[in-house]
């Protein structure tokens, strides 16, 4: 899974049958800290989210196993809308 922020929407009217209604989002990756990473991924919004929300991202196969992707041309899903981030570091001695 990756941690990433949503920066904006893909607009598609033509596209594979399987995929009518679906919302594609742009998705940027973020580190722990939630500072932006460069790369970017294209994902198949499958819990509401909206621009400016942290998100996690499946891909792979993986992103086909939820219930609006089961058996579609996906690679990337939005499975969830993170909350929070709590984090124990530990120092190295």
């Amino acid at each position: 899974m990756t941690l990433g922020k949503v920066i904006g929407t893909v607009w598609s009217t033509r596209k594979d049958e399987s995929l009518v209604g679906a919302k594609f989002l742009i998705v940027q990756e973020l580190d722990l800290e939630y500072n932006p990473k460069k790369s970017t991924v294209i994902a198949v919004d499958s819990v509401g989210a909206g621009v400016g929300e942290v998100v996690l991202v499946a891909q792979g196969s993986s992103a086909r196993q939820t219930t609006l992707t089961k058996n579609k041309p996906v690679d990337a899903v939005i499975m969830a809308i993170v909350d929070k981030l709590d984090i124990s570091h530990k120092e190295n001695t």
